[in-house]
């Protein structure tokens, strides 16, 4: 039941309607794909769904047919009217609101839920983080991304996209890309190619906080990426102090990208 290509392009001429730019909108167009994400998120019955950035509802439909109670989350006001339309004779509960100031307690009840959203390039990377350290009923996520975004979420030590970011999300989940997604799936089609992100939320952060301060580890996570091609003794040197490198046991000839959160944190409970 879920939206072909002709069947959206008819949905948005019928209501005057045109992709925002400014928004970063690309609608999937295809039965197969937003089934596959369906299926790749992993809910049925008894599960609650949050999809972020509903659209038109293709992806929404595919939700429902998995029997999970579902939710729809929507910013922009002219896609409310024609969204409500598709989705709630299927039961979905519509949701105008902005996701970064949602009351997610309310909207989901106060009982466990999955993200599953296909998120714009602008806000994919702060909306991502922002559940991940706020909203712990949120337990899973899958999120279709730009590839490079995608990239840098699930990335690890070693990877040429680690970063700062990467460990922002190590810290709280174990993520990982589980699939690929062709521009020719959209309207309007994009010019780059979008991945499938899986976020599990671990049961507690990576690393103690009464081990280690959570806002003096992204510090010097921060401060070692603001030069992440330099050795940690230069990107490093306006924090360390003498034997931290020894105590750590991290030597201080390495970069930035090719530590672990757990080396990170040796490093800072070292100091």
């Amino acid at each position: 039941m879920t939206h072909t290509r002709s069947e959206l392009v008819a949905l948005l001429k019928d209501h005057g309607l045109k992709p925002s730019r400014a928004l970063g909108q690309n609608f999937v167009v295809d039965p197969n794909t937003v089934r596959r994400i369906a299926r790749l998120s992993g809910v049925g019955p008894g599960d609650q769904v949050l999809e972020i950035g509903a659209g038109l509802g293709s992806l929404t439909l595919a939700l429902v047919e998995t029997g999970a109670t579902v939710h729809a989350i929507e910013v922009d006001r002219y896609l409310i009217e024609p969204l409500r339309s598709v989705v709630e004779p299927h039961g979905v509960a519509v949701h105008h609101v902005n996701a970064l100031d949602a009351d997610y307690d309310a909207i989901l009840g106060g009982a466990p839920a999955v993200v599953v959203a296909n998120l714009p390039y602008n806000v994919a990377t702060p909306l991502v983080l922002h559940l991940l350290e706020s909203q712990p009923l949120i337990r899973r996520m899958l999120v279709m991304v730009q590839k490079e975004v995608g990239e840098r979420l699930a990335a690890y030590a070693g990877d040429e996209a680690y970063g700062a970011v990467s460990l922002r999300v190590q810290y709280f989940a174990d993520a990982k890309i589980v699939g690929k997604v062709s521009p020719s799936v959209f309207v309007p089609k994009p010019n780059v190619d979008s991945v499938l992100v899986s976020l599990e939320r671990r049961d507690r952060v990576r690393v103690d906080p009464a081990m280690v301060s959570e806002d003096e580890l992204f510090s010097v996570i921060r401060m070692a990426f603001g030069q992440r091609r330099k050795m940690l003794r230069r990107s490093l040197s306006a924090w360390t102090s003498e034997g931290v490198f020894e105590r750590s046991g991290v030597a201080e000839t390495r970069r930035p990208e090719e530590l672990t959160l757990e080396e990170f944190a040796a490093l800072v409970a070292a100091k």
